[in-house]
């Protein structure tokens, strides 16, 4: 559905979005393209690493055949999959071997063939891009309270109503925000839109930061891989471009496999809250005030609060992780 801009300033976020997609998904046509006009056999060693500068082309082949542990390739076909789910035209599909594609957590679908051309094996890339000379937050996930803990319940990890209902008081959803309780903004100086992690109610708020703590992994894998019902091709690798680099500079990428990120983000934390407060907008934290922000390895988690879906639930790849874990 198309957004309908409030004024002048959110119609300009919304055209900066449509563009810095559109932009994302021609990166991606020309990397399948490029990765398709690859000289074949392609070895698996030596292997890539996880930071590179240079062209990714290779090296994704490469990563891909370290994850299927394949020694080569015969033949590496390419589709880009990620302009799917955001055409402005309204959500397209394609059909790859024999499956309808409509949204696809791979922006990237790799099909690898040995070398008699009998085995046939997919390998799905998730692409992450920074248009910023530094690194920024990449979002990984973004959807409402309720259906990420529905993703939970359906993959095995339970969430109880109160854990779902502290996480729509997090979100600020209509019913669940301060405004909606005028007992609540009686002597009130932070933002009446929501509730802060540390106001969320109790039972609920201790329920999530257990689940988080034991099923770190899991929750990790699911934001990764899991993001649409009955996706076809999940990713089995993560391609992340790091900053836009000065022109005539070679790119610098980040590359793991979706097993190699999981490990290393619950190895770099578990669970945590740090502090921070509200230093802009029209509700500023009053000098002192201080909130608790949840996160986990590498994954911060917030309340999305942008113009056109505010009350959505959003996880982020902590800005510059590449370098730190």
């Amino acid at each position: 559905m198309a957004l309908i801009p409030n004024d002048l300033r959110h119609a300009l976020q919304i055209q900066a979005g449509i563009i810095g997609r559109l932009a994302g998904h021609k990166f991606e046509s020309n990397l399948a393209q490029t990765i398709n006009n690859l000289p074949c056999p392609i070895l698996q060693n030596p292997l890539p690493e996880h930071l590179v500068v240079g062209n990714p082309e290779i090296q994704i082949v490469k990563k891909a055949l370290q994850v299927l542990d394949w020694d080569n390739c015969h033949i590496v076909e390419a589709i880009a999959l990620g302009s799917l789910a955001t055409a402005e035209e309204g959500k397209r599909w394609l059909e790859v071997h024999g499956m309808r594609v409509k949204a696809c957590k791979s922006d990237i679908l790799l099909t690898l063939y040995n070398n008699d051309l009998k085995l046939i094996e997919t390998v799905g890339v998730s692409v992450k891009q920074c248009s910023k000379t530094s690194p920024t937050n990449a979002q990984l996930y973004f959807t409402t309270a309720k259906a990420f803990c529905e993703l939970l319940r359906n993959n095995g990890i339970p969430v109880s109503d109160d854990a779902v209902n502290a996480l729509r008081q997090f979100c600020g959803e209509k019913g669940f925000a301060p405004r909606d309780n005028p007992a609540d903004l009686v002597g009130r100086l932070t933002d009446p839109r929501r509730y802060f992690w540390e106001e969320i109610n109790e039972n609920g708020r201790i329920e999530l930061e257990n689940i988080f703590v034991e099923r770190q992994a899991e929750i990790t894998r699911l934001l990764l891989q899991k993001a649409y019902i009955n996706d076809p091709f999940a990713p089995d690798l993560i391609l992340h471009l790091t900053r836009k680099m000065p022109l005539g500079q070679p790119q610098e990428f980040a590359l793991y496999s979706i097993d190699e990120l999981i490990q290393l983000s619950c190895k770099y934390a578990g669970f945590e809250k740090r502090k921070y407060s509200v230093r802009k907008g029209s509700h500023k934290d009053p000098v002192g005030v201080q909130h608790d922000a949840p996160r986990f390895g590498i994954v911060q988690m917030q309340r999305g609060g942008q113009a056109q879906h505010p009350e959505q639930l959003q996880f982020n790849l902590q800005a510059g992780y590449f370098y730190n874990i």
